[in-house]
């Protein structure tokens, strides 16, 4: 029972978060469009009928029953057909029904005397920064949660404390989980090495790491080292022997190294079957920015092959192949991952804050990125659209021709409505994924 509550606590923390995210973003949006003057008439979060709102002054602020996204209301989204004139009547094509809807529904938020305070008037420096600030705000909230994390908690290090100490040694390529009477007993467990022991020192020499211990081990096949532990407070000396072994060659990439007939290349070393308990270590400031790039260009990648991710993902939803660990997941498989993280027995309770701050900061990033795609309706399409704007009326300006005017982006709408379709049906794709063939990511 304990176990629902936490993993019921876990999925609310992480809900909570995800709202104020997005709660964020569109002050993100909102803050600027206001300093800019352009009228804001509706800040809403998530979508669907509207549960509770209050106007203050020209703005309506309110939340929706849908929690997936919020939105800002400007007038003037959509400049008419022509710059300065009237909208283009209508003709019976459905493509261009779309556009001049959407410039009939913009013109209908502007009232009398409100022109000038259109979205489209302003410059597109403007436009930009207000267009951008949605996704800035994410960008920033990962920042500081990922700031909280790295120096507040620390990342995960191998300590010289020993967290797990094999009981025999298994011939090469063995998968099973329990020792055969023929297996040798692990040097470490000869020794009477436990785990929780700290090393202190090997052969005199203090062990402030556990990389200086795995290169004396390593180096140590066959010969008689003292080794002095703390258990309970108490100092003990042990004498370990390691084992002559066959390991394979890794590259400063981690990745195996191979001779010219592709086979991997293998080193004797020592042995001594202990592995160290990980522990979390304080970064300094420095360390933050790298972290969030690491996890912007991860984002980034997902999202360039996201193409070919959807299928694996269908195929694993309707076959049998495994989920991607690494692979997209919906808000739903977030929430799992956020409640599981909370259940688990096996970690502290400040683990868990970090697990849940960490996940919550690669939503962040992940909003951010994928607001910046440049297509409508997203936040990226409109910094293009105005991109594209000012390049027009540069290259007019240095031929002096005349303004071109502002780009018609509500001929983008059914573009725009395709790309609503595509993610809306990756979505549900993505939820019943995750609820048929979730990602286990705790084994």
């Amino acid at each position: 029972m304990d176990s629902v509550l936490l993993f019921v606590l876990g999925v609310v923390i992480l809900a909570i978060g995800l709202a104020v995210s997005i709660a964020l973003h569109e002050v993100g949006h909102l803050v600027p469009a206001k300093l800019f003057g352009v009228k804001v008439t509706q800040y809403m979060i998530g979508f669907g009928p509207t549960i509770w709102s209050k106007r203050k002054g020209e703005t309506e602020y309110g939340v929706k029953a849908i929690p997936f996204g919020g939105y800002i209301s400007m007038i003037g989204m959509f400049p008419p057909a022509k710059a300065g004139g009237e909208a283009r009547s209508a003709n019976t094509g459905f493509l261009s029904s779309m556009a001049t809807d959407a410039r009939s529904a913009s013109a209908e938020t502007i009232g009398e005397g409100e022109e000038h305070r259109a979205f489209y008037l302003l410059p597109v420096w403007k436009r930009i920064i207000i267009m951008f600030g949605g996704p800035f705000m994410n960008l920033l909230i990962a920042v500081v949660l990922f700031a909280i994390l790295l120096m507040g908690f620390g990342t995960a290090q191998a300590s010289t404390t020993i967290g797990s100490v094999s009981a025999c040694v298994q011939t090469a390529g063995s998968t099973s989980q329990e020792c055969a009477p023929s297996d040798p007993a692990a040097p470490g467990a000869e020794a009477g090495i436990l785990p929780g022991d700290r090393l202190v020192s090997i052969d005199g020499t203090p062990v402030t790491s556990w990389q200086e211990s795995t290169d004396t081990i390593r180096a140590s096949a066959g010969r008689g080292l003292v080794v002095v532990v703390e258990r309970a407070g108490v100092e003990k000396t042990l004498t370990l022997t390691p084992l002559l072994t066959e390991r394979p060659v890794f590259d400063a990439a981690g990745k195996a190294v191979t001779d010219a007939a592709g086979k991997p290349v293998t080193t004797d070393v020592g042995f001594a079957g202990i592995g160290p308990a990980s522990e979390l270590v304080p970064q300094p400031a420095t360390a933050v920015l790298p972290a969030v790039g690491d996890n912007v260009a991860g984002v980034a990648k997902i999202i360039v092959n996201l193409p070919q991710r959807m299928v694996d993902v269908a195929q694993a939803a309707f076959g049998t192949e495994a989920r991607d660990p690494n692979g997209p997941i919906s808000v739903v498989g977030v929430g799992r991952v956020a409640g599981e993280i909370a259940a688990l027995d096996s970690i502290t309770v400040e683990s868990k804050v970090a697990s849940l701050l960490g996940l919550l900061g690669s939503l962040n990033i992940a909003l951010f990125v994928f607001n910046l795609v440049p297509l409508m309706p997203l936040d990226g399409g409109h910094i293009a659209g105005a991109l594209w704007e000012a390049i027009r009326r540069g290259f007019a300006k240095l031929f002096r021709k005349p303004d071109p005017g502002p780009v018609d982006t509500a001929r983008l709408m059914p573009l725009t409505m395709a790309v609503v379709i595509i993610l809306g049906g990756m979505s549900v794709l993505l939820v019943y994924a995750d609820i048929v063939k979730p990602i286990n990511l705790f084994g």
